[in-house]
């Protein structure tokens, strides 16, 4: 076997699974979860992984916590790297429910935001509203990406009314549908209450999108990572990553863990309709 460069690890070393793209890819995007990183923290972060984020998400409701000042920097910090910065959903639920959503979305821009979360795992908000965001989001330049179910215990996935919102989200701009799985991954969505995938759910969601590459699974846990990457592929969107996981995840989309260093290059449940946004 020829290795390329004494710096470099051999192509079929450092990707068993050939499947890996460079950013910006359009397959197996992750999404990390940011619950209070500091600055050395977050450069630390993108300094060794930089590389596999594509979305990063200031948790919640925490982004009013920080000096505006550090927000904006650690905003910029990652959009060097091709990174889309946003705000939990919860914050712009906060910002509905407190009749605040034009302050929402300038501060969004004063604070170099290129991406926004359209939720109501909290609230109740009609369809006509949800629409009305989605737009006014796109048209202030920024990717959205819309959140679908319930943060409440118990809370199941209601498949007609799923697809409904996948139609319509991306039909007016958003760029992915999100699967509500909250950060533990426990009693709410495809997560039982032991955080076991519900994989009949899964599978008639699959079989009912019209393109499957449209959905972020939130997925804390590694079992769940593991799972949905057998039963989905390698290259599904995962969401809720956990900064001090993200090199396990990637190493797990690559087939350099045990877990997945046996899967083939293509699962037998991915299904993509002829459907364009």
């Amino acid at each position: 076997m020829e290795v390329t460069s004494q710096l470099q690890w051999h192509p079929l070393l450092s990707d068993p699974s050939g499947k890996r793209t460079d950013k910006p890819r359009l397959l197996g995007k992750t999404m990390v979860i940011d619950k209070g990183l500091g600055l050395h923290a977050l450069e630390d972060l993108l300094q060794t992984a930089g590389c596999y984020v594509d979305f990063l998400k200031i948790g919640f409701g925490t982004s009013p916590l920080y000096e505006p000042d550090l927000l904006k920097q650690k905003i910029a910090m990652a959009k060097e790297q091709q990174i889309v910065v946003y705000p939990g959903g919860t914050f712009l639920e906060v910002a509905i429910q407190q009749e605040a959503v034009d302050e929402f979305f300038e501060m969004v821009a004063l604070m170099g935001f290129n991406g926004v979360e359209i939720s109501d795992g909290t609230i109740e908000l009609e369809r006509g509203y949800r629409s009305q965001l989605i737009t006014r989001a796109r048209q202030s330049g920024l990717m959205v990406i819309t959140e679908y179910g319930k943060k409440c215990w118990g809370s199941s996935i209601e498949i007609e009314e799923l697809i409904e919102t996948v139609l319509i989200d991306t039909q007016l701009g958003a760029s992915l549908v999100t699967i509500e799985g909250r950060e533990s991954g426990k009693g709410v969505g495809i997560f039982d209450q032991n955080g076991a995938c519900k994989d009949d759910d899964i599978l008639k969601m699959i079989e009912r999108v019209p393109n499957s590459h449209l959905l972020l699974w939130e997925a804390p846990n590694k079992e769940q990572q593991v799972h949905l990457m057998k039963l989905l592929g390698t290259d599904i969107h995962l969401g809720n990553v956990a900064p001090t996981e993200l090199i396990s995840l990637e190493a797990l989309r690559r087939g350099l863990r045990s877990d997945t260093m046996h899967l083939g290059t293509e699962a037998p449940y991915v299904y993509v309709a002829d459907w364009v946004i």
